[in-house]
């Protein structure tokens, strides 16, 4: 059995919104040029090539850039 809470793991204070912040900050997690979108297109071009080789080094490549996404 999983209890999930939802905690921080620094504590933030907000003293005030910053839209241009908030702004760059969605840019680098999920904008055209983030690394979620990067993974995906390896990803999306592996089905395409011919060769295996360039097929699991795209999967290699995709499956980084994911990571790189997921923990910054």
């Amino acid at each position: 059995m999983w209890i999930y809470q939802k905690t921080l793991e620094f504590p933030v204070n907000i003293s005030r919104p910053n839209v241009r912040m908030a702004k760059a900050l969605f840019a680098q997690y999920g904008g055209p040029d983030s690394e979620l979108a990067a993974g995906v297109r390896y990803l999306t071009q592996r089905f395409s090539m011919p060769d295996n080789r360039v097929k699991a080094t795209l999967n290699d490549i995709g499956t980084e850039e994911l990571a790189h996404g997921c923990y910054q």
